[in-house]
């Protein structure tokens, strides 16, 4: 199984033409104001036109108010949402949009027990627990991470070139998702690092 690759917080068009040449399958647009990420409507939406066919656009959110969703895919029209806080399935759910839920992971979470609440996302996606809302370049215990899934898995937290092949041979995940860890400054992508990250992906699945 080829191992998919988002790469999240883009926040420049130049950015995603890089991420989409490197073999990226989706790219992620960050609508959180407190971010460093966070991208504007106009923004995103030139983000979005920059991309080639067949690579997705994903809007991450965290605990929004449901005006702010509509207005994201009103006007970017996302292949994706992506849930980063402690929304409730059926606000998730609510807007016909496929999306998947994150959890934060830290000892004493049981990712089963947190996912059975969402029985209708598309997939789970694992990320650090930090006290803020991801993009801290923190790793977590990979062992907290059941051999058995209800869903598809996407890998978040602190993931780099140096350590993606080893995440992707022990977890075998269905896509990984990678932000800081492709960055020369805080939203500002690095090209040679987004193509070293994708390659290490790419040679974990031979």
């Amino acid at each position: 199984m080829r191992t998919r690759v988002k790469i999240c917080g883009i926040t420049r068009p130049q950015d995603a033409e890089a991420a989409a040449r490197a073999g990226a399958d989706a790219i992620g647009l960050v609508f959180y104001g407190p971010s460093p990420r966070n991208v504007s409507l106009d923004r995103a939406a030139a983000i979005r036109d920059a991309l080639p066919p067949f690579v997705q656009t994903v809007a991450l959110f965290v605990n929004p108010a449901e005006t702010e969703v509509r207005s994201v895919i009103e006007r970017v029209r996302p292949a994706l949402l992506q849930f980063h806080g402690e929304e409730p399935q059926a606000f998730c759910a609510g807007f016909g949009q496929p999306y998947i839920k994150a959890c934060r992971v830290k000892a004493g979470v049981d990712l089963l027990e947190y996912f059975r609440a969402y029985p209708d996302t598309a997939g789970w996606l694992a990320d650090a627990w930090v006290e803020g809302y991801g993009g801290a370049g923190q790793s977590f215990d990979w062992d907290l991470i059941p051999a058995q899934r209800g869903r598809p898995l996407v890998l978040s937290g602190g993931l780099t070139h140096d350590n993606v092949r080893e995440a992707v041979r022990r977890i075998r995940p269905w896509a990984v998702d990678v932000s800081s860890g492709v960055e020369s400054a805080k939203g500002i992508k690095d090209a040679a690092k987004i193509a070293a990250f994708i390659q290490e992906v790419q040679h974990a699945d031979v």
